[in-house]
């Protein structure tokens, strides 16, 4: 019986070793990060007194510090945790508007180089936003208000799941267990502020505290979550911070993490390193003594001051107040300035009526496309920069991602990821490159079309583009179709009604409806459709150098339908092996796309399954009614209906901002 009772005692004992090891695996503390073994990428850094500085005054830049171990959150583990921190957020100088904040991260790698700085804290970015795949969870405390990210109006603290649009946020506020109230606190003061995050299992609390008050009673923010599905086996634990247009000192002072409350260690709030207020601002001297400076060194004043105006208007911009709430996508003129060399010819990748195209490097590796035009302060800017954000907030493939834009006196700077491959009306009509091969071209109609059918239904606002054409096809560095060019798109809810109030686009493009009826995803569909035929065909839609009964590419495909030759209206110049059946499907989509009777036209949902065979064009010929009954909306009629002047082959009823069409038509 005795050796049984030591057997037990034993086997307890190893037990609870095991337990207590593996609890002590999953802990550690710094009291200031002189000694600390930390993973530290962008532009943080540990400063001489053991101060972990995570972001600086450097505009557009990201930080990262995490514990070089990663942590079991396994089947076999607690998948809770318990962490404390002390941090510091505030501008460079007092009373200045601060920027991004920072966030206490668990992500399952320590590489968080895809990530865009500004709004997403150096963690997200737009292309991976919601995306369950990123098993990331953040808690942030933001200090700038971001609208497209449904944002408290002022400094907040949120939770993030695999987005940085919060499962849960609040005002910043501890608890006072004195006093039993909220007392508000300032993110932006620059003062210590403790951070605890609880999660054990299944509730997630974040509480804050000024560094001298103890841990409240009760909790910021109490969120009931199940992070199963987020953690996977081995996460690493760490801070995350970004800097957009405006900039923060944004420093860490201690950290204490334990995978158990019991064995979370206390931090020792008086070995934390000090940090550094923001400064003030110097008071001005009396106007005497200014004068008498001025009266002395006014030759030197008037060289330096020469110097400063010329600085002042080679990088000056416009810009107003109510642009502030669009800063992430801001970009400033001298950063544009850089990156494109000075928008140096070298530079220069497209020219035409529209202005110019730059090709650039931002200083994080980055390659952009940034399109110089001059605009009008009377067209509505403000409508046309919320209408950029809302661009750049799109998600998809096969769009050209508009990253933002900058204003600087009578020019307008819109900035696009680069698309390494140019457009692809540039392969079709340029004989000093290759034309693409049949499946090179049934991709890009696969590509376009599902970018449309995003824009149509599964966008948060139906999306018109209104001027889909092969020279606003761009093509990535795969040969992937990006549509771009949104300088004519129309948005609206889901379900509204659209008045008849405009017809834009391209001659050859448009729908004959648009002079009566007005825009839709229909004329969408019938613009797609004179795409297929111009791509498949090599030629434009409209040629009026042609014989009369090629003039009008729609109406020639269409007649030599009828006289059984349609397969010779493809392009010549067709490298590769090729289906006939394939082409003549894409020949016949192209027609009943631009059927003359808008209801008769397909969906592009439709049109996409069409395209991947999933369905079978309908049975139709050339008899039925309004296919091949091509009207174009020409010159004269758009005069008549009060076009003054057209100088090109696009036109507009109403004044229209032309975003990004690429890099050059």
């Amino acid at each position: 019986m005795a050796c049984r009772l030591h057997l037990m005692v034993l086997i307890f004992s190893c037990v609870y070793l095991i337990c207590v090891s593996s609890q002590q695996e999953t802990r550690f503390v710094y009291n200031g990060f002189n000694q600390a073994d930390l993973f530290i990428d962008g532009i943080s850094k540990i400063l001489p007194g053991g101060l972990l500085q995570l972001t600086n005054t450097t505009e557009l830049e990201k930080g990262h510090a995490f514990f070089k171990q990663p942590f079991d959150f396994g089947p076999s583990s607690s998948l809770s945790f318990y962490t404390h921190f002390v941090c510091s957020l505030g501008p460079p100088k007092l009373g200045a508007d601060g920027g991004h904040g920072i966030a206490f991260v668990v992500s399952p790698s320590m590489n968080l180089s895809y990530a865009f700085p500004s709004q997403y804290l150096g963690v997200f970015n737009s292309t991976t936003n919601g995306a369950s795949s990123s098993h990331l969870l953040a808690i942030e405390l933001d200090t700038v208000e971001n609208v497209e990210l449904h944002d408290l109006d002022k400094p907040h603290v949120g939770i993030d799941v695999n987005n940085p649009i919060s499962v849960e946020s609040s005002l910043p506020f501890y608890f006072s267990n004195a006093l039993r109230k909220n007392i508000s606190l300032n993110l932006m003061s620059g003062e210590p502020i403790q951070v605890w995050v609880d999660y054990d299992g299944s509730l997630l609390n974040v509480t804050l505290a000024p560094l001298e008050i103890l841990k409240p009673n009760r909790p910021l923010i109490s969120r009931a979550i199940n992070l199963s599905e987020v953690f996977q086996d081995k996460m690493y634990v760490g801070f995350a911070a970004s800097t957009g247009g405006w900039t923060s000192n944004q420093y860490i002072l201690g950290w204490s993490f334990s995978g158990s409350k019991e064995l979370l260690q206390t931090l020792d709030l008086s070995k934390l390193p000090q940090v550094p207020l923001p400064k003030k601002e110097k008071k001005k001297l009396p106007l005497l003594v200014v004068g008498l400076v001025v009266s002395l060194v006014i030759p030197v004043l008037m060289v330096l001051g020469g110097v400063y105006w010329y600085n002042r208007n080679k990088f000056a911009e416009v810009r107003e107040p109510w642009e502030k709430e669009y800063g992430p996508h801001r970009f400033s003129y001298k950063s544009l300035y850089k990156a494109t060399n000075g928008f140096g010819n070298d530079c220069r990748i497209g020219k035409g009526g529209f202005g110019e195209v730059y090709k650039g490097i931002l200083p994080v590796g980055r390659h952009i496309a940034v399109k110089r035009q001059s605009h009008d302060v009377e067209q509505g800017m403000k409508q046309f920069v919320a209408e950029v954000v809302t661009m750049g907030n799109l998600q998809h493939r096969n769009l050209v991602p508009l990253l933002g834009y900058c204003r600087r006196k009578g020019e307008l700077l819109l900035v696009s990821e680069y698309m390494p491959n140019g457009s692809l009306d540039q392969y079709l009509f340029h004989d000093q490159n290759p034309s693409p091969s049949w499946f090179q071209r049934i991709s890009i109609f696969k590509d376009i079309a599902s970018a449309l059918s995003y824009l149509h239904t599964g966008a948060k606002q139906v999306v018109l583009h209104r001027d889909i054409k092969a020279s606003n096809v761009m093509l990535d560095s795969e040969f992937n179709g990006r549509l771009g060019d949104f300088g004519m798109a129309k948005f609206h809810d889901h379900g509204a009604n659209l008045s008849a109030t405009a017809a834009v686009g391209t001659i050859g493009y448009m729908a004959p409806e648009l002079i009566t009826m007005g825009t839709s995803t229909k004329t969408d569909v019938y613009a797609f459709g004179a795409f297929l035929l111009e791509v498949t065909c090599g030629r434009r839609p409209v040629e009026p150098e042609l014989p009369a009964v090629k003039q009008y590419l729609v109406k020639w495909v269409f007649e030599c339908w009828k006289q059984g030759s349609l397969l010779e209206t493809r392009d010549p110049r067709l490298r590769g092996e090729f289906s006939f059946e394939e082409v003549e499907m894409v020949l016949k989509l192209g027609l009943l796309c631009t059927n003359a009777m808008p209801e008769s036209r397909p969906g592009m949902g439709q049109v996409v399954q069409y395209l991947n065979r999933d369905l079978p064009l309908p049975d139709f010929s050339p008899s039925a009614p309004g296919i091949g009954a091509f009207m174009p909306v020409s010159m004269e009629a758009s005069s008549a209906i009060g076009v003054p002047s057209l100088r090109n082959s696009s036109i507009s009823l109403f004044v229209t901002h032309t975003i990004l069409d690429g890099h050059g038509r």
